[in-house]
């Protein structure tokens, strides 16, 4: 809501969160405390599916495992939003302006949220701070979104408040210096809240909007076009008062000049408490046995692998996410940034923002100077190692401390943290902008480990980013390293020439994958960029095993092909090399690739499961290959695309983008249900939408907000109105049109009965359906599908028996039919695309059929085709995205679609 509220569209997110371990029994649990794998589920399942509702393309996913953290989680992150400066207006509020509230209605569950968040924990806190929690409304702000990005929209706001701590007393309230607000305006769920508790009632999803008198009426004509409520319910007043109003009184009035003054002044003593330099955190481990050091080091809860926790969270939606979680042809290298294109609507555009994060909690807890410095270095060398340039680089850091006191000492960590951040920001001659801050990381006499998490951002052009997994067998695989000083400080000057030289390497294809270190070193890097690709590595038995596991903060391990070696210009250390036998090697001793890679995986499969059953077996069935598609005899040389948006619905700007690309024009209109009214207007609009193309577009989404039952229940019910469905029928029977669903829009056409019927029927006992995945949770990652069927006009540019890549992101998307049903659908052709694994082989295998599909169908049409319904997000297509998997990613369905007419 913060970037929103500056009307920027918000296009990516980055979630960092941190607890104690989660694989502990129930036993070990403190009282007064819920078990920590409880949180972990409970926080990821909230996160994901808010932000998989509205539309949030979660591209980075860490959880940080310290057991002071049992003592109160730490849940934060990032999201990069963007907007075209010309539609942004900075203005100030003046006499007479109107403040709209829009969005979401008001409720108790937003009273003390906030100071909630900043109370110290007891043993009574699991009895008192439910209410606390506020109840979100993701539908509702995805029409805010939709809103705001509205050129014509944002350009009507002269100033705009998000309603986070305070509710409407701080979101308008500091709106302008002199305001009159009427609280009996203020939409509520429910009756019964006093004036108090309307004031003050946190986000629901609601924005303050200030508005030019002249511009209320078109403002809140747009408000309804997005089906969003939006009142009147202050102005700007030429005194310097806040004044709220309740049924006909005053109940504040307040002088600005006293709000002004911001409270009392406040200072404190801080006793620095110095490190312990016998337990120093640079002083590199012993090593007996690399071989056992390393598959330890793999199963560390820092090392291991979280993809499980990752894949809850939609990673492709936007159709900008340049990197996958995971990379690599079996998306197993775990990416160290977050890269994104910008979200322009129209025009293509080559800028990509990358954002890192830094901090490890082990050093902090020893020094957390040394940990403020090496997260910010951290987070540089993260972005230079992804092919960013450090110098453009801009931070912003969170901090979590314990509850602070009288006590000098306790304000020891937060004050070593920000000296140590200051010189690293000055070190490097670059600034953090803005931050979040708490101070209340205290359970009874258990604090959280002192953190400060340093978020790097920068901007670069597609062509410059280098993913990390290893790319070719027989590549020299080296390290960088930064010079420390006897204080364990970096040299900054000499990690700036360096990261220079890297810069200059990645762009001139010398380093083609690199990964910077962390505190286990070597090891963990060069496994996990071997993961992906399954290329081996072998390490030099010359290089002692306390050098590979040593702590490298701000080093960088880098892949360089045998013959551009002699290119390098800076020092390096020659680690070993790339291989073609799937293993992993020191010296003699060797580890097999797939079992490093079970032992990698182990440690949270039971937190955060990646399968639910073992059946990996083949299908042998038939690709239809008898050329009987249907031709369309009412041709038209740009034919209309009609997509349909409901509550819910999070895929349209995608689907909009893919049809217009391929040469159609988009209607895109938004079904309102705010009143009886809006509901027979959007009925009229979507008649006579329809009635105007020649091809239906389902996105996808969560229709009517039921994540996570997604099952398009909104969608159906109103297509199945008289009116619409007499349209579509037109459509489909006098004018040769075409349907098309994906994902959501799937489930729309097979409620409807459009799929498998061509005809909207509605289901049956005997229909079809699309369940949950066999793995109980939403799943977001690439999918690898075949086409098995050349009888649809969609697929006339694919390839029959041809495998493609494509992001899939759904909790429900197991098609499930009787034995009889699925033998017709084979038979007929209709069954257009299936499951694969990597030797293109239909497969019950829940790493490559990610939802149990049977017969790991994957899309489906109509008897002749024409309407084609499937999971697989086909719409998140273009230049460098999901640049990190490998494999054809166009079926070019949307050319087909529009050439089909011609």
């Amino acid at each position: 809501r913060d970037p929103l509220s500056g009307r920027t569209y918000v296009y990516q997110a980055m979630r960092v969160t941190g607890a104690a371990d989660p694989t502990k029994s129930m036993s070990e649990t403190l009282k007064g405390k819920l078990p920590q794998k409880k949180i972990v589920q409970g926080a990821a399942n909230g996160y994901s599916s808010y932000g998989n509702q509205i539309g949030l393309a979660t591209g980075y996913v860490k959880e940080i495992y310290h057991p002071d953290y049992v003592a109160k989680r730490m849940e934060i992150g990032a999201v990069m939003g963007a907007a075209p400066r010309r539609a942004v207006q900075r203005l100030n509020s003046d006499p007479g302006d109107i403040i709209i509230l829009l969005g979401g209605r008001t409720g108790r569950d937003g009273c003390g949220g906030a100071t909630g968040s900043s109370k110290i924990h007891t043993e009574q806190s699991i009895e008192s701070c439910g209410a606390e929690v506020q109840k979100g409304n993701a539908p509702t702000e995805r029409k805010l979104q939709r809103l705001f990005r509205r050129e014509e929209v944002s350009y009507l706001i002269k100033k705009c408040n998000d309603f986070g701590a305070g509710g409407v007393s701080v979101a308008i309230g500091e709106l302008a210096d002199g305001l009159h607000v009427n609280l009996d305006k203020v939409t509520k769920k429910y009756a019964g809240l006093d004036g108090t508790e309307i004031a003050i009632s946190e986000s629901q999803e609601r924005m303050a909007v200030v508005v030019d008198p002249k511009d209320v009426e078109q403002f809140l004509k747009y408000a309804n076009e997005e089906n969003l409520e939006a009142t009147e319910v202050a102005y700007v007043t030429e005194e310097p008062r806040l004044v709220l109003e309740w049924r006909g009184k005053e109940i504040v009035n307040i002088s600005r000049a006293f709000l002004d003054t911001n409270g009392a002044h406040q200072e404190t003593t801080v006793e620095v408490e110095m490190p312990d330099e016998d337990k120093n955190f640079f002083k590199k481990p012993q090593v007996d046995d690399v071989k056992e050091k390393w598959l330890e080091t793999l199963s560390d809860l820092n090392e291991c692998s979280q993809k499980g926790l990752v894949e809850k969270f939609d990673g492709s939606i936007g159709a900008g996410s340049v990197f996958m979680p995971f990379g690599g042809k079996y998306q197993l290298t775990e990416t160290q940034t977050m890269v994104a294109k910008l979200p322009v609507l129209k025009g293509k555009c080559d800028t990509v923002t990358i954002m890192s994060y830094g901090f490890d909690p082990y050093l902090s807890s020893w020094s957390p100077y040394h940990g403020a410095i090496y997260a910010v270095v951290d987070s540089v060398a993260k972005v230079v190692a992804t092919g960013g340039d450090y110098k453009k680089i801009r931070f912003t850091f969170q901090e979590y401390f314990r509850r602070m006191t009288e006590d000098p000492k306790r304000w020891s960590q937060p004050f070593a943290a920000l000296l140590g951040a200051y010189d690293a920001q000055m070190g490097f001659g670059l600034p953090s902008i803005g931050g979040k801050d708490s101070m209340s990381g205290t359970f009874n006499d258990i604090d959280v480990p002192p953190t400060l998490v340093s978020f790097a951002v920068d901007v670069a052009k597609e062509k410059d980013i280098i993913t990390p997994e290893f790319k070719e067998v027989g590549s020299k695989i080296v390290k960088f390293e930064i010079c420390r000083d006897q204080y364990e400080k970096p040299n900054y000057e000499c990690m700036m020439k360096l990261y220079d030289a890297i810069h200059e390497m990645i762009q001139n294809g010398t380093i083609i994958s690199a990964y910077a270190l962390d505190s286990k070193g070597v090891i963990p890097a060069v496994s996990k960029m071997a993961f992906g690709n399954k290329i081996g590595v072998s390490v030099s038995g010359q290089i002692p095993g306390a050098d590979l596991f040593a702590p490298g903060y701000g080093d960088i391990i880098a892949e360089i092909p045998a013959d551009k070696i002699d290119d390098v210009n800076v020092s390096y250390v020659l680690i070993g090399e790339t291989t073609d036998d799937a293993t992993l090697k020191y010296g003699e001793e060797s580890i097999l690739l797939d079992d490093a890679i079970k032992t990698w995986e182990k440690p949270l499969e039971k937190v955060f499961p990646t399968r639910s059953h073992k059946d990996t077996s083949v299908i042998d069935t038939p690709v239809y290959d008898k050329g009987s598609v249907y031709v369309c005899k009412n041709k038209i040389a740009k034919p209309t695309v009609f997509i349909p948006v409901f509550p819910g619905t999070n895929c349209e700007y995608d689907s909009a983008k893919a049809f217009e690309n391929a040469g159609a024009k988009v209607i895109t209109k938004v079904f309102k249900n705010l009143t009886p009214e809006d509901i027979r207007d959007s009925v009229k609009i979507f008649e006579e939408s329809i009635n105007q193309s020649q091809i239906i577009m389902f996105p996808g989404g969560f229709s009517a907000g039921d994540e996570p039952d997604g099952s398009a229940k909104f969608f159906a019910t109103a297509f199945r109105n008289e009116k619409i469905k007499e349209a579509v029928h037109k459509l489909l029977n006098e004018r040769d049109g075409l349907a098309l669903g994906i994902c959501n829009g799937f489930q729309a056409l097979i409620k409807l009965g459009l799929v498998p019927n061509g005809q909207i029927t509605g289901q049956n006992e005997n229909s079809p359906t699309l369940t949950y995945n066999t793995i109980n949770r939403h799943v977001s990652k690439m999918v690898y599908t075949k086409v098995v069927s050349n009888k649809s006009p969609w697929l006339q540019l694919a390839e029959l028996g041809g495998t493609y890549v494509n992001p899939a992101s759904h909790g429900e998307g197991r098609f499930v039919a009787s034995e009889e049903c699925i033998k017709e659908l084979f038979a007929n052709g209709q069954v257009a695309t299936q499951y694969v694994n990597e030797q293109g082989q239909p497969t019950m295998d829940e790493e490559w059929n990610v939802n149990g599909s049977y017969y790991a169908i994957e899309g489906i049409t109509s008897p002749d085709g024409r309407c084609l319904g499937k999971m697989a997000h086909i719409e998140r297509k273009g230049n460098s995205v999901a640049m990190n998997i490998y494999g054809e990613q166009d079926l070019k369905v949307f050319e087909a679609g529009v050439k089909y007419f011609k």
